[in-house]
C-alpha cells in the first residue's frame, strides 16, 4: 500500500488502496491503549494506514512462505514464520498467546453449540424418543378426528330426528 498525497485525491484508488481496516475498530484500539489522550484525525488516519500496511506486509510474506511449502492455505505457522523473517520476532510470543486464546474460545463455542453432546443421550435414544413423540402425536390426532366424527354423526342423527319430528306435525 502506498501513501497518497492530498493532491492525488482526484485519482480513483487502486484495488490495493481500497483494502483497509474499519475505522471504528482502529478508534476502539486507540481508545483502549490511550484512553486519556485525544488523538487527531490525521494521526488516526496514519495509524489506520500503518496497521493496514503491516497486515498487508505480513500477509504477503506468509503467502510467499505458504507457496514455497506448496500449501494452498495460509496457516498460523506461516504467519509466525513471516513475522520472524521480516524482523518482527518480538511479536511472535504475543501472536502465539492470541492464537491459543482464539483456539480455546473456538473450542468452547463448539462445545456449547453441540447440544447433542450436552444432553448426554445417544443419537439412537434421541431418534427413539422422537419416534415415540411422533407416534403419540398421531394417536392424539386420530382420537381428535374420531371424536369429531362421533360428534358429526351425533349431530346428523339429532338433525334427522328433529326433521322427522317436524314432519309429523305437518300432517
Amino acid at each position: 500500500m502506498s501513501f497518497v498525497d492530498d493532491d492525488d485525491d482526484l485519482c480513483p484508488p487502486n484495488e490495493e488502496e481500497e483494502l483497509s481496516l474499519p475505522r471504528a475498530s482502529i478508534n476502539k484500539i486507540i481508545k483502549e491503549i490511550v484512553p486519556t489522550i485525544r488523538v487527531a484525525n490525521e494521526s488516526r488516519e496514519l495509524i489506520l494506514n500503518c496497521c493496514t500496511e503491516f497486515i498487508h506486509l505480513i500477509s504477503s510474506e506468509a503467502n510467499e512462505i505458504c507457496n514455497q511449502k506448496n500449501k494452498k492455505t495460509i496457516s498460523a505457522e506461516h504467519i509466525l514464520e513471516g513475522l520472524n523473517k521480516l524482523g518482527f520476532s518480538d511479536f511472535t510470543r504475543d501472536a502465539l498467546n492470541v492464537l491459543n486464546d482464539c483456539k480455546m474460545q473456538a473450542a468452547k463455542r463448539r462445545r456449547q453449540s453441540t447440544r447433542l453432546e450436552n444432553l448426554g443421550i445417544s443419537e439412537e435414544e434421541l431418534f427413539r424418543q422422537q419416534q415415540e413423540l411422533i407416534r403419540q402425536a398421531r394417536e392424539q390426532m386420530n382420537e381428535e378426528f374420531q371424536q369429531q366424527q362421533y360428534g358429526l354423526q351425533a349431530q346428523t342423527i339429532e338433525n334427522k330426528e328433529n326433521c322427522d319430528d317436524d314432519d309429523d306435525d305437518d300432517y
